[in-house]
């Protein structure tokens, strides 16, 4: 290293480095008292004569050079003794340290056991404290691998990051495309009917036009004739045709114009965007709860709108996060709950196994786990495709009449509550009670197949909106 660090010219360790055209280097002092000396300016190396004198300074190259020192000063300090600054020749075994040949003789090491630094290392090799630190030194290479295999964990859940952002995106776009479409389509449905009012209304306004035209041609023919009628001198035919005249005049006379057929524009703006909300509601997802993909074992498969659970009996490569339940085939829902009423339904079907109710946020989500209160789970289930449970400490048979394809889960926090319902017949299944005093989530589990019969998912429902309105209410107004 030395060597590759030390000038051609003075083969010593670069002072202030430049660079020459042929790109050898040398300390600034060096090479400018070379070619002082020298006919003409060449490289001390290859002999090549450069064109200009001018010398690049090696800033990259003085630093190595700085650090280098830094170093070989270091270790030469770590080989002398910091009392005499002679070299440590001599390990004292008493003291456990090596001392140089002046402190061997001083009065702190009389009598003490010494042996050569060589001697001394080679008997510690060989020694048990060897021993020992090649058992400390497993332990750190354990330790190594452990890391090895953290890092390793931490690249896969790097990698299921950026994929899900990506599918994240996808879906997020997809999702406001949908939107996008529907408001276009009700923009192009109102804007159809304008144009068709329009046209109409617009036909009928010439046609009126068409016939008041020929109404203005007629009465201006008759005023004509009447004025001609008007100019006669003979008074005894005035006068006998004057009646007719009348007639002719009161015939002639425009009747009323009816109201105007104006586009109603009411119609189209009064209320619009609260129309269209109205009608959106029909075909967006209302689902008030969402399944959380981050909790979800990875035996379990989500769908993208996050309403619907399978079990699959194949394992995702999925990160072990601490939120993920393993190996219990569970996932909880995205939002949690501190304050307030909160209510969703959960579609069953003809499924054999099932469980749902809420969890507390703190739940052991690895390992086996066992539902009750005490553990955080209110949960009620379906096993054996006829028997329903309440997961209490003592577990408790429900006795059902009729096997509902619909549960409602009821969380009244403040109130200490959980309930469930059949949706079907609104009839009331079972209620826990307790006080809570942490986020609770919703829980669900699809449970396992069950030999092929219970292969169907679980599914959040969409809310039914119901829009109440006042008697005279007008959206327009509020």
């Amino acid at each position: 290293m030395e060597d590759e660090l030390s000038c051609a010219v003075c083969h010593d360790l670069y002072k202030d480095p430049v660079l020459i055209d042929c790109d050898h280097s040398f300390c600034r002092s060096c090479i400018t008292q070379y070619w002082e000396k020298a006919v003409t300016a060449s490289c001390p190396i290859c002999r090549k004569e450069t064109s200009s004198r001018d010398l690049r300074p090696i800033r990259t190259l003085s630093n190595i050079v700085e650090l280098f020192v830094k170093s070989d000063k270091g270790d030469k300090t770590q080989q002398e003794c910091s009392r005499h600054q002679e070299k440590l020749k001599v390990f004292c075994k008493t003291d456990n340290q090596p001392i140089c040949v002046i402190c061997q003789i001083s009065k702190n090491h009389q009598n003490h056991e010494m042996l050569p630094v060589e001697e001394a290392a080679g008997e510690f090799k060989m020694r048990r404290s060897c021993e020992e630190l090649r058992t400390e030194l497993d332990l750190i290479q354990e330790k190594q691998d452990e890391c090895d295999d953290i890092k390793s964990d931490f690249e896969e859940t790097l990698t299921h990051i950026q994929d899900q952002s990506v599918k994240t995106e996808k879906q997020i776009k997809a999702e406001f495309e949908k939107l996008h479409q529907f408001l276009r389509e009700e923009e192009r449905i109102v804007l159809e009917d304008l144009k068709l009012e329009k046209e109409k209304k617009s036909q009928e306004m010439k046609e009126r036009i068409e016939k008041i035209t020929e109404e203005i041609s007629s009465l201006s023919i008759t005023v004509q004739d009447i004025e001609q009628e008007l100019s006669e001198q003979d008074n005894i035919k005035f006068l006998t045709k004057f009646p007719d005249i009348q007639r002719r005049v009161k015939r002639t006379l425009p009747e009323p114009q009816e109201v105007y057929p104006l586009i109603n524009v009411g119609k189209y703006i009064c209320s619009l965007q609260y129309r269209v909300w109205k009608k959106m509601l029909t075909v967006i997802n209302t689902a008030p709860v969402t399944f959380d993909p981050n909790t979800a074992s990875p035996s379990l498969l989500l769908s993208e709108d996050l309403s619907t659970v399978r079990y699959t009996g194949k394992r995702q490569q999925l990160p072990d996060n601490p939120e993920r339940f393993d190996p219990c085939v569970c996932v909880l829902g995205s939002e949690g709950f501190t304050s307030g009423k909160h209510s969703w339904e959960v579609e069953v079907g003809n499924k054999t196994d099932w469980d749902v109710g809420v969890a507390k946020e703190s739940i052991n989500r690895k390992e086996g786990i066992t539902i009750s209160p005490d553990n955080g789970y209110w949960a009620m289930a379906l096993e054996e495709g006829n028997e329903y449970w309440a997961y209490e400490e003592t577990l408790k048979r429900l006795d059902l009449s009729v096997k509902p394809r619909k549960i409602r889960v009821c969380l009244d926090y403040e109130g200490g509550k959980v309930s469930f319902y059949n949706s079907d017949n609104k009839s009331h299944i079972y209620t826990f009670t307790g006080t809570f005093a942490e986020k609770l989530y919703p829980y669900f589990s699809p449970g396992l197949t069950d030999g092929g019969k219970n292969t169907e998912p679980l599914k959040i429902c969409p809310r039914t909106v119901t829009i109440q309105e006042d008697e005279g209410f007008n959206p327009s107004s509020k």
